[in-house]
C-alpha cells in the first residue's frame, strides 16, 4: 500500500477520509475475489480503523468495478494453493485464512462508527458476507445477492450463516443457503437484507446522504445502540469455521473447485 495524504492506497482497495467519513473503495479486477492479497489489505485498512474511530463517524464500503461488489472468495488462488500442499498442510492454511477473514469482519462489524455497504451487481458469497458485517445496505436495482458456495460442496465461511440468522428468518437463511439461488435487490428489501434500494449506480451518493444523516446523532449512543441490537455471534462463527474445514478436504469439493477454475465462462461464479 501507498500512502494518500488522507488514506491509503493499495492493490485491492483503497480508502480515504472524507467529511468525517472512511470510504474504502474496492477496485480488484475482475469482481473484487478476496484472496491472499486482498485479506492482507483488508488487515491493513482495519488495523487503521482504530485510529480512524475519532475523526470518522461512518465507514463505506464500495466498489469501483463494473461487475459488481464483490464475487467472493478468490476460487483460483484456493484450488492452486490446496494441490501444491498436502492435505494436513492444505487445510491448516484454510484455517488459517478463515480465522484471518473472520477476524477483519468481526472488526468492521463491531466498530463504532456506522458501516454502509454501497452495493451493485453481484454480491456473492464472501462478498454477501462482507456486506452483512456492515450495519446498513444501499443496494442499487442491478445487485444480485446468493450464497453459491453448496455448488462446490461446501457452505459459507466468511461468517456470513451466523450473520444471517440474525439480521433475516430463518426461511430466508434456508433459501439462500440451500437453492443457491440468487436474489435481486426487491426481493432483499422485502425480507429484510437490505435497507435502501435505489437507482442504478446511485448506491454510493445514498450511502454519503445516509452518512450524512448518521453524523447528526450523538456518537455514543449511536454506538452504544449498535452493540445492543447486532450483537456478534462469537460462537457460532467459531462453528461455521469447524464446519467448513470439515468439509473442505472431501473430494465433490476438490471436483467442484476443478470445474470452477477450468470454466471458459466469464463470470463462472454466477448461478
Amino acid at each position: 500500500m501507498s500512502t494518500l495524504e488522507a488514506g491509503w492506497y493499495g492493490e485491492t482497495l483503497a480508502y480515504e477520509l472524507k467529511d468525517g467519513v472512511a470510504e474504502v473503495c474496492l477496485h480488484r479486477n475482475p469482481c473484487n475475489e478476496i484472496g491472499s492479497l486482498s485479506l492482507q489489505e483488508m488487515e491493513s485498512f482495519c488495523t487503521a480503523l482504530q485510529n480512524l474511530q475519532q475523526p470518522s463517524h461512518a465507514v463505506i464500503i464500495y466498489s469501483n468495478k463494473k461487475a459488481g461488489f464483490c464475487a467472493g472468495a478468490d476460487l483460483r488462488e484456493l484450488y492452486e494453493r490446496s494441490q501444491k500442499m498436502e492435505k494436513a498442510e492444505a487445510l491448516q492454511g484454510v484455517r488459517d485464512f478463515l480465522e484471518r477473514i473472520h477476524h477483519v469482519l468481526n472488526v468492521i462489524d463491531g466498530t463504532p462508527q456506522t458501516t454502509i455497504a454501497a452495493v451493485h451487481g453481484v454480491t456473492f458469497g464472501g462478498g454477501l458476507e462482507l456486506a452483512l458485517a456492515c450495519d446498513l445496505i444501499v443496494a442499487d436495482k442491478t445487485a444480485r445477492f446468493a450464497f453459491p458456495e453448496l455448488r462446490l460442496g461446501l457452505i459459507p465461511g466468511f461468517g456470513g450463516i451466523p450473520r444471517l440468522k440474525r439480521d433475516v428468518g430463518n426461511a430466508i437463511v434456508r433459501d439462500l443457503l440451500l437453492t443457491g439461488r440468487s436474489f435481486n435487490a426487491a426481493k432483499a428489501q422485502q425480507v429484510g437484507l437490505v435497507s435502501q434500494v435505489v437507482a442504478e449506480g446511485e448506491a454510493l451518493r445514498v450511502a454519503r446522504t445516509t452518512a450524512s444523516q448518521v453524523r447528526k446523532f450523538d456518537r455514543q449512543t449511536s454506538a452504544t445502540a449498535k452493540k445492543f441490537i447486532k450483537p456478534i455471534p462469537r460462537e457460532e462463527l467459531r462453528q461455521e469455521i469447524d464446519l467448513f474445514c470439515d468439509l473442505f478436504l472431501r473430494p465433490e469439493v476438490e471436483a467442484g473447485l476443478k470445474k470452477f477454475v477450468e470454466s471458459k465462462d466469464a463470470q463462472p461464479y454466477l448461478p
